[in-house]
């Protein structure tokens, strides 16, 4: 029996499709979304409000830039050891401490380094006109500089998301839940006979990084106020060249 049979023989039982036993592919897709939204949100508190304020006055270019180089030069897998190394030398949860902190960790350059560019990217003619008519810089950042960087900022945390989707499947070695990446390495632990499960359990991970980036997209599109975004794109195309 190849590969496909298996993973069609997988796919055909029963308990792949329970919402509640650890089995289901529905259970483990929630698993697999909540590891990400959870850390997504936590990296969303600690990346946006500072890269916000940065960017206003215009400060830690330096550290921005640098965060897009740290992001790209840090192993996600090597990443998930060190903490689940660590957390096991001080005897703290190793089940949920290790894979939370690598996927926090993955996810804070891309977010910070796309607020940072969005607010400096705002037009100086809207944030002086909120100036002229009393707005504080604390309502520029809120109420100008933020809705308009909001596009960028989407983009930074749908390459996060996309991000931590793929690391969760990796943390399933070191993580008793894993989400979708449990299939694919209790697949592994089977030998021959798990090619079927790997196999379907890739194809999971797939389809649910796909669904993630649609929805992405939707917020991108809709999430920006149409007022602003015009205005935006009606001063960017009168500024000469």
């Amino acid at each position: 029996m190849n590969a496909i049979d298996q993973a069609l023989d997988w796919l055909a039982q029963p308990d792949r499709w329970s919402w509640t036993a650890p089995a289901g592919i529905p259970y483990r897709t929630l698993e697999h979304l909540g590891f990400s939204a959870l850390s997504l949100l936590i990296s969303v508190v600690l990346a946006v409000p500072p890269a916000l304020v940065l960017a206003h006055y215009r400060r830690g270019a330096f550290l921005a830039s640098s965060a897009v180089n740290i992001g790209r030069a840090i192993p996600s897998f090597g990443l998930i050891i060190l903490f689940w190394y660590l957390a096991s030398r001080w005897e703290v949860d190793t089940s949920f401490w290790p894979l939370m902190l690598a996927l926090v960790a993955l996810a804070l350059p891309p977010l910070f380094t796309n607020t940072y560019a969005g607010v400096v990217s705002v037009e100086p003619e809207a944030v002086d006109a909120a100036r002229g008519i009393g707005h504080t810089e604390g309502q520029i950042m809120l109420r100008i500089e933020l809705p308009l960087a909001l596009p960028v900022i989407l983009a930074g945390a749908r390459v996060s998301f996309l991000q931590l989707i793929a690391t969760v499947a990796i943390g399933a070695i070191v993580n008793d839940g894993g989400g979708l990446g449990r299939f694919i390495v209790d697949g592994f632990a089977q030998g021959a006979g798990g090619y079927g499960e790997i196999l379907a359990g890739g194809f999971a991970v797939i389809v649910l990084a796909l669904a993630c980036e649609g929805v992405f997209a939707l917020l991108e599109r809709f999430a920006v106020p149409r007022g602003l975004t015009l205005s935006r794109r009606a001063a960017l195309s009168t500024r000469p060249v």
